[in-house]
C-alpha cells in the first residue's frame, strides 16, 4: 500500500511539472531571433563586419524593432576595400558607427522594391545618401553591384555587396584635396582665381608650367573631366562618352591594363587613360580616378 502511495504522489508530480516545462519550452522557441545582428553573428563570412558592429556598439540598435535595410560588405568586400581587422582598430567607435550606418536604410527596401533610377537618392541611417540602381544587370549602390539580395532577417533585410561604401567627405574639390589630386586641385584654382601651379597638367599639354595654360585652354581641359550627370561605374558602357565640355570620350571597360577599364579622349592618340579607381562618392556628385590627363 505505502508503494502504491509513493507510486501515486510521484505521478500526480510528473504530472503538475509536464506543463511547466512545455511552458519553458515554448517560451525558449518564442524567444529565437534572427535579427540582422543574429544573421551577421551566425554567417562566417561576416567576420570583419561582426567586429565592426561590435565596435561600434550597433548590436542592440540592429537587434531593435527597425525596419532596416543594410548593404552588407562580406569579408571578402572589406579585403578588397583594403578594410582589415587591423584597420577597424585604427578607427574610434564613433567612425565605425558613422561607416556602418552609412550602409543601413531605415526602412525595409527588398531587391524587387529598389527604385529602377538610375541612381535614385535615398537617406540612410547616417543621414548621408546613397544612390541606387536597379538594372538588367542586377541591383547597385553607389556603382556597387549587390552580389546576394533579399537575406531576411526579423527586422527587415540584407543585401550583400562586393565592396566597402565609402561615406562623402566633401564636394568634388574637398574630396580631391583629400584625395591628394594636387595637379586637380591647383589646376581648378588658377581656372578660377589664377594662382598657383603644377607641372602635370602643363606637361600634357607640351608645356613646362600651368601657368603657361591660357585660362581658356585650362577651362576646356577641366571640362573635358566631367560629365553632366552623376555617372556612377556601373552607368558607364562601352563607347561615347558625352563631356561637359562637349564632344565625346570613348570608354572601353576591358582594354585598360589588367583587363580594366579605359577612357580616351579625343586629342590622346592611342594614348588611353586607364581608369584606376571608381565610385569616389562626393557631396556632389562621383569621382573616378584616371592615370592620363585626358585632351578634347
Amino acid at each position: 500500500m505505502q508503494i502504491r502511495n509513493i507510486l501515486r504522489q510521484s505521478a500526480f508530480a510528473i504530472a503538475l511539472s509536464l506543463p511547466v516545462f512545455l511552458t519553458s519550452c515554448e517560451k525558449d522557441k518564442d524567444e529565437t531571433t534572427n535579427t540582422i545582428t543574429d544573421v551577421v553573428v551566425s554567417n562566417p563570412s561576416f567576420g570583419t563586419l561582426e567586429a565592426a558592429v561590435l565596435k561600434a556598439n550597433l548590436q542592440s540598435t540592429l537587434s531593435g524593432t527597425g525596419p532596416f535595410t543594410v548593404f552588407a560588405p562580406n569579408d571578402a568586400a572589406f579585403t578588397a576595400s583594403g578594410i582589415t581587422s587591423a584597420t577597424l582598430n585604427t578607427l574610434t567607435p564613433a567612425q565605425v558607427s558613422s561607416l556602418l550606418l552609412y550602409h543601413t536604410i531605415p526602412a525595409k527596401i527588398l531587391a524587387a522594391d529598389v527604385p529602377a533610377g538610375p541612381n535614385a537618392k535615398v537617406v540612410t541611417a547616417s543621414g548621408d545618401s546613397v544612390f541606387v540602381t536597379k538594372n538588367a544587370s542586377g541591383v547597385f549602390i553607389n556603382g556597387i553591384q549587390v552580389s546576394t539580395a533579399d537575406v531576411s532577417a526579423d527586422n527587415g533585410v540584407i543585401h550583400v555587396i562586393g565592396r566597402v561604401l565609402n561615406p562623402p567627405v566633401g564636394n568634388i574639390v574637398e574630396t580631391a584635396v583629400a584625395s591628394g589630386l594636387d595637379s586637380l586641385v591647383k589646376a581648378v584654382t588658377r581656372a578660377t582665381t589664377a594662382a598657383g601651379g603644377d607641372p602635370t597638367l602643363a606637361g600634357a599639354l607640351s608645356l613646362t608650367d600651368i601657368n603657361q595654360i591660357p585660362i581658356a585652354t585650362l577651362l576646356a581641359v577641366l571640362r573635358y573631366h566631367v560629365v553632366g550627370t552623376r555617372a556612377f561605374s556601373s552607368d558607364l558602357a562601352n563607347g561615347n562618352l558625352g563631356m561637359l565640355a562637349g564632344g565625346n570620350t570613348t570608354i572601353n571597360l576591358t582594354n585598360g591594363t589588367g583587363g580594366g577599364p579605359s577612357i580616351l579622349g579625343n586629342g590622346n592618340g592611342a594614348n588611353r587613360s586607364n581608369i584606376t579607381a571608381t565610385n569616389i562618392v562626393c557631396r556632389n556628385g562621383v569621382v573616378h580616378l584616371i592615370d592620363r590627363v585626358l585632351l578634347p
